[in-house]
């Protein structure tokens, strides 16, 4: 297996209430659709492991007794117990760790969802965690939409222009390192959790049509680990209006956005002596 990209500690430092505010969310019908295929009791656990502000978390609720919403960042956490607490939740324990210093018992999870973060993560230390985590029969579900500056429509070209050159200018660029999708293309997702004793159980994608405003990109923007508040700093201001210029250019910021996730099963005790 090709050696992962390591990336840096407290990327998102700062981008929690922007996160919360300006990612938009999966489809109901994408999280609908994961639980009629996982089919949790009712009565389990949940492991929403990288989850950010709870993109997953609050959807997913209500399928289960208890949720463990785990994220190395602290405001992330914060901003979960917080939204937790408002929606008189005390079903949601938040925990600030690394996924892969999380410490759980064997079986503990009907269900483990990764939301836009495996890729971040030592896949291969996760994935055999993961393994032990579930109970037999329990599912893992890696989640994915895709961002706004990375397809091919003029606007989207445009931001995706603009914010390398920002990236540059504030001294930015290498906050993602080179090569991240490298070790991705040469051991896919599912070639790594297979060796971990996982099955694939099918890849299910939905899209939904969105507007965005140049206000919303800008947000959107904020959450990211590249070019996040801290990063923007004194220079926001001037960002915001170069933004404005170069996508008042362009209307409407219109766009399909791709949403997916790839389901994978751990066998039964009875499947994997079979």
């Amino acid at each position: 297996m090709s050696r992962e990209v390591s990336f840096e500690a407290g990327l998102y430092r700062g981008t929690a209430e922007f996160y919360d505010r300006f990612r938009l969310p999966y489809p109901d019908a994408m999280t609908a659709d994961l639980v009629r295929r996982a089919a949790p009791s009712g009565h389990g656990c949940l492991l929403d492991l990288a989850c950010g502000t709870g993109q997953l978390t609050f959807p997913l609720l209500g399928r289960f007794t208890e949720v463990w919403a785990v994220d190395a960042e602290p405001d992330m956490t914060q901003l979960v117990r917080a939204k937790a607490v408002a929606a008189d939740a005390p079903g949601i324990r938040a925990v600030t760790a690394e996924a892969e210093e999380l410490r759980a018992e064997a079986s503990a999870f009907e269900l483990i969802v990764i939301g836009n973060a495996f890729h971040r993560l030592d896949r291969a230390l996760v994935a055999r965690r993961a393994y032990t985590w579930l109970e037999p029969g329990g599912h893992l579900a890696l989640c994915w939409s895709n961002s706004p500056w990375v397809c091919d429509q003029d606007w989207q070209r445009a931001l995706d222009a603009l914010l390398r050159t920002w990236q540059t200018r504030l001294d930015a660029a290498t906050r993602v390192p080179a090569g991240w999708n490298r070790p991705r293309r040469e051991t896919p997702d599912h070639q790594v959790l297979a060796q971990a004793g996982f099955e694939l159980a099918g890849r299910h994608e939905f899209s939904v049509d969105h507007h965005w405003t140049i206000p919303e990109l800008a947000g959107h923007i904020r959450s990211t680990s590249f070019l996040p508040p801290p990063v923007l700093a004194e220079h926001a201001t001037a960002f915001d209006t170069t933004l404005t210029a170069e996508l008042s250019r362009h209307s409407p910021l219109t766009e399909t956005v791709g949403f997916a996730y790839d389901l994978f099963r751990k066998p039964t005790a009875e499947a994997a002596h079979e």
